[in-house]
């Protein structure tokens, strides 16, 4: 398996966070980026079955 260092840097951010202030604003950053996602996947999905009218 490769070794990543922006994985790495992003666990150790995640990790310092939850440190800090507990994992309470973790879990606010890991539900804000799931909806956005959410939105975005839906918004790529349904634009394919938009009515062209030529």
């Amino acid at each position: 398996m490769e070794h990543h260092p922006a994985a790495a840097r992003l666990t150790e951010a995640a990790a310092s966070a939850v440190q800090q202030h507990g994992a309470g604003n973790l879990l606010r950053v890991v539900l804000i980026v799931m909806v956005l996602g959410s939105v975005l996947t839906a918004w790529f999905l349904l634009r394919g079955y938009k009515q062209k009218d030529d």
